[in-house]
């Protein structure tokens, strides 16, 4: 029952995050540079929360894997940093709600963590991944449609990665 619960706060969070990130335009035109580098910050900010998380209940696996997404998500706030710089803008970054409720959550350290660790994880990549496609229809910065392009690839093999594993778990 801990684990639905968590999922369901999951995806609450995850339309959160799409609302503030952008993502949810109400004239449904493309998100601009400035909300692409909101969204990305927002989402390497849930990867840096989930970190947070396994350091207080994770196993050795999510651990790793929480460190590998952190440093993965440094690593692009990092070039997010000088396309934000070259461009001059002030990017927005809200609360992840999903990964706020995943520290915050009563499951124990056991299955029912890692589930929820991975459930988190579907929701975010997937609102991210279609910022980035939404914007690639219609780019208004070469370098960040560049990045963004880079980055599909990578995303799109880490949320299969997370749903493959939470489908063996």
């Amino acid at each position: 029952m801990r684990v639905l619960v968590a999922i369901i706060l999951a995806f609450l969070g995850s339309a959160a995050l799409a609302d503030g990130a952008g993502e949810q335009r109400p004239d449904n035109r493309a998100p601009t540079a400035l909300d692409v580098i909101s969204g990305l910050y927002a989402f390497s900010r849930f990867q840096h929360d989930l970190l947070e998380s396994t350091d207080l209940k994770g196993n050795a696996e999510v651990k790793n894997l929480a460190a590998l997404r952190a440093e993965e998500a440094a690593k692009r706030d990092k070039t997010l940093k000088d396309i934000q710089e070259a461009i001059g803008a002030e990017p927005r970054i809200g609360k992840t709600a999903a990964s706020a409720g995943l520290i915050d959550s009563d499951s124990s350290d056991g299955p029912a963590y890692v589930r929820t660790f991975y459930a988190a994880q579907i929701p975010e990549y997937e609102s991210t991944i279609a910022l980035l496609e939404r914007y690639l229809k219609a780019p208004d910065n070469a370098a960040l449609a560049e990045f963004a392009r880079g980055q599909l690839p990578l995303l799109r093999l880490q949320v299969k990665d997370a749903e493959r594993t939470m489908a063996d778990k």
